[in-house]
C-alpha cells in the first residue's frame, strides 16, 4: 500500500501526522494503526507532556520494549546458534541489546531525529536515542503484536544493521574478569558511585578490588558500562602486572606480606615466644632467597 492509498483509509486532519505517519513507515517498514502509542515513545521525560491529568513520557514504554526486544533476540540468537551454550547465549543477546547498540540504532534508522527532548544530544544524555529505541519496540507491541515485533527487529534491525557473529564475537570484559576469580578463588568486589553532572544521566565511576586491591576504575553512563570500563582496566593491569599475578594466585604460605599488615610484636607475645620450648635439631636453618619463593609461586599460580 503506498502513502495515498494509506491517507485515504484514515483520516489525518493535521499535516504533521501525515509526515509522523511517514517518517516511521520508513523506519518499520509498516504504517502504525494507531499513532499514538508512537507519540509516546518518542516523548523523551525532559519534554514531559499532560493527557488526562498524568504527566506522560516514553519512560513506561521503555521497560514494555525492554522486556519485547530481549524476548524477540533472544529468539533469534537461539535460532542462528543451535549448538552453543546458554553463557553464549546470553552474552551474545546482551551485546546486542545494551545501550550502546541500541543508541546507534536509533541513528541508523533516523529514529533520533523524531525524539522530542528539551536536551542537545552530548555525552551526557546519549542514551536518549537509545531509550527512545526500546519504546519504539513497545509501541510496535502495543499497535501491532508480538508478530510485527519479531519481523521489525528480524528484517529491519538484525539482517540490515548488526553483524551477529560480531556481536557474538564481542568482549565481556566483566564476565571474563569474575570467571578468572572464580577460577583461581580470589575475592572480587565492584565499589559503584553516582555522581550528577549537570541535568541530564548521571555518571556512574566503579572500582574493582581483586583481592582486596584496587586494580581497575572506569566511568560511564550507567553502572553497567563503569563496571565494564573497570573490568577492562583490571585485566589489561592483571596482563601487565606478572608479580601482581602471582602475589594475588600463589598459596597463603607463599605470598610476601605487605608492609601495611606487619604489626609490631606486644611484650605479650614476646613472653610467650620465650617460653615455648621447640626442638629445632631436624630443621634446616637456610632460609630461601625472595627468588626462590617467587618462583615456587609462579610455578604454582601457571601450573596447566
Amino acid at each position: 500500500m503506498d502513502f495515498k492509498d494509506f491517507l485515504t483509509r484514515i483520516k489525518l486532519p493535521f499535516l504533521k501526522d501525515r509526515e509522523l505517519y511517514r517518517s516511521f513507515y520508513h523506519i518499520l517498514g509498516f504504517y502504525p494503526s494507531d499513532i499514538h502509542p508512537y507519540k509516546v515513545a518518542l516523548l523523551h521525560r525532559s519534554a514531559m507532556a499532560k493527557e488526562e491529568g498524568k504527566r506522560i513520557s516514553n519512560e513506561r514504554m521503555e521497560f514494555l520494549g525492554d522486556a519485547i526486544l530481549g524476548a524477540v533476540v533472544g529468539h533469534i540468537v537461539y535460532r542462528h546458534f543451535p549448538k552453543k551454550p546458554e553463557g553464549f547465549l546470553t552474552t551474545t543477546r546482551s551485546n546486542i541489546v545494551k545501550r550502546q547498540s541500541l543508541n546507534q540504532l536509533a541513528k541508523e534508522t533516523g529514529l533520533d531525529k523524531l525524539i522530542i527532548s528539551n536536551f542537545k544530544p552530548n555525552a551526557h544524555n546519549s542514551y536518549i536515542n537509545g531509550n527512545a529505541f526500546e519504546a519504539l519496540v513497545g509501541a510496535i507491541y502495543l499497535d501491532r503484536g508480538y508478530g510485527h515485533c519479531v519481523r521489525f527487529v528480524k528484517k529491519k534491525i538484525m539482517d540490515q544493521l548488526i553483524d551477529i557473529e560480531n556481536a557474538a564475537n564481542e568482549v565481556n570484559y566483566k564476565s571474563k574478569l569474575l570467571e578468572w576469580c572464580q577460577k583461581h578463588r580470589i575475592e572480587i568486589s565492584f565499589d559503584v558511585t553516582e555522581s550528577k553532572e549537570g541535568k541530564a544521566t548521571p555518571l556512574f565511576t566503579s572500582r574493582v578490588k581483586v583481592g582486596g586491591i584496587e586494580c581497575g576504575k572506569g566511568r560511564g553512563y550507567s553502572k553497567k558500562e563503569s563496571q565494564q570500563n573497570a573490568a577492562k582496566e583490571a585485566l589489561t593491569k592483571l596482563q601487565n602486572d606478572r608479580e601482581l599475578v602471582i602475589g594475588l594466585t600463589a598459596p597463603k604460605e607463599l605470598q610476601m606480606p605487605r608492609y601495611d599488615d606487619i604489626k609490631p610484636v606486644t611484650n605479650e607475645e614476646k613472653k610467650a615466644m620465650s617460653e615455648i620450648d621447640i626442638d629445632f635439631s631436624d630443621v634446616s636453618m637456610k632460609e630461601k632467597t625472595r627468588e626462590e619463593i617467587i618462583a615456587e609461586a609462579e610455578a604454582q599460580a601457571f601450573q596447566d
